[in-house]
């Protein structure tokens, strides 16, 4: 029955992701008034203040287990996108024994082994499957209580979290003591318009958001971080590619290259974090840019961003909050922790959320720590969320599953090492001839890169 499905959105606080959030809990709760049901529970994620990593979801396993364990039969977790057929959800979940342990989604696997896996099933990376999220993911309520009970005994490691559906997974797994991912057609990622959804329970709203007209080019202020051992290999790259894209840019580096040009910011380049160097492009950019200018981008110089797409996801913000955005990790967030944007992808800023971060007094504790953790770190210790989005890419697109890229309109990709980036760039980030103004996702030709 309706009334035992708990749905938990993973929503997030900042003002635009939070509607977008509202809006879905309206429409299933419409949903199930409109059937003349008993409403559902529904809650969203970033209420659920109690843990700052209440998006790495396993921290809330025991709540669940103590609030909806004698009367619920499934938690069932989608995205802010996710467009959920309640009737046919119901339907969906039927099929399973309620009272057996279910751990159900769509499934995506890495076609080759990767870093942001750590390598993990090296010999076969295609046998574990993992769920994709924007297509809604259910757990039986046998599953959370057993999950509960365990996390009561071995409370979560303290380290990081990088790909959360996958870590999910291999922690249900337990090596191979719980379940696997069980594929459940009916969870889809098709555009609700697409003529491949009737059988589905759910879809997936799988455009680039444009909230009005894109932000202006001048808007946006694009700080490039380098160094002299890299001007030769990479800034030829960004030249070739995104620069054009970008109406205000500077390359930082530790040497002043007239050719390029580059800044020298006279802070010496460092072989790990580069906090030091990230710390004074945001004092630069506060201190010596118009203050007109809402919107800075962080990027390191073998990052490839779309400034294009930038634009048009940039027009969803209000640059008056102080938003944080990119990739979001975590770094110990089963015992408190923190969440951060990590550096890769870029990191974009609006000028309010600079000048709170600088107003305050949290600063690099070393220069060569990592400029993304602490920027994390700061950003939490003054209760400013910092704002995820999946269309930014610490990796590069092979390191991705294919299904999992084929309903984005992806941001940003990172790294060089063992691709031609300009082909990837013109394959996956140059604006298309074809985008159209809704920003609805049209044919590519990825190539396997």
């Amino acid at each position: 029955e309706l009334k035992g499905i708990v749905f938990v959105i993973q929503s997030q606080s900042n003002s635009f992701h939070s509607k977008r959030a509202e809006d879905l809990k309206r429409d299933i709760l419409k949903q199930a008034v409109d059937l003349g049901k008993e409403l559902p529970t529904v809650l969203l994620i970033h209420q659920i203040d109690r843990h700052e990593g209440a998006w790495t979801i396993l921290p809330l396993m025991r709540d669940f287990s103590v609030t909806y364990g004698r009367n619920s039969s499934w938690i069932f977790f989608c995205e802010e996108d996710t467009r959920i057929q309640v009737v046919k959800l119901v339907e969906t979940l039927r099929r399973f024994d309620k009272s057996k342990e279910w751990f159900l989604g769509k499934a995506l696997y890495d076609e080759e082994s990767t870093i942001i896996h750590h390598y993990a099933f090296a010999e076969n990376p295609t046998v574990f499957k993992f769920p994709d999220f924007a297509a809604g993911w259910a757990l039986s309520i046998p599953l959370v209580n057993k999950l509960a009970k365990k996390l009561k005994s071995e409370p979560l490691k303290s380290d990081f979290t990088i790909d959360l559906k996958h870590e999910i997974a291999l922690y249900i797994w337990q090596k191979g003591e719980g379940p696997h991912l069980t594929p459940v057609p009916e969870f889809c990622t098709d555009d609700v318009n697409s003529y491949m959804v009737d059988h589905c329970a759910t879809t997936f709203s799988n455009f680039l958001p444009l909230c009005g007209e894109p932000v202006n080019k001048e808007d946006v202020f694009v700080a490039v971080k380098t160094c002299r051992k890299f001007h030769a290999d990479r800034i030829p790259v960004v030249k070739q590619t995104w620069e054009r894209e970008a109406a205000l840019i500077e390359y930082y580096s530790d040497y002043a290259d007239i050719s390029i040009p580059t800044i020298d910011l006279g802070i010496p380049n460092t072989d790990r974090g580069h906090c030091g160097k990230t710390f004074a492009i945001l004092e630069r950019f506060l201190n010596h840019t118009s203050p007109r200018t809402p919107w800075l981008v962080v990027v390191d110089d073998d990052t490839l961003i779309s400034i294009f797409r930038l634009r048009k996801l940039l027009s969803c913000y209000d640059p008056n909050e102080p938003v944080f955005l990119g990739e979001r990790y975590g770094y110990g967030l089963g015992t408190g922790g923190y969440s951060y944007i990590t550096g890769g992808g870029g990191m974009v800023f609006s000028r309010t959320a600079v000048q709170k971060l600088l107003a305050s007094k949290c600063r690099c504790y070393s220069m060569d720590a990592p400029d993304d953790m602490v920027l994390g770190m700061c950003f939490s210790g003054l209760g400013i969320p910092i704002t995820h989005s999946p269309l930014f890419h610490q990796a590069r697109p092979m390191d991705y599953p294919k299904d999992y890229l084929s309903h984005q309109i992806p941001v940003s990709f990172h790294k060089h090492w063992n691709i031609d980036p300009v082909k990837v760039y013109f394959t996956w980030l140059a604006p298309n001839t074809e985008e159209s103004s809704n920003g609805k996702k049209v044919g590519y030709n990825r190539e396997d890169l």
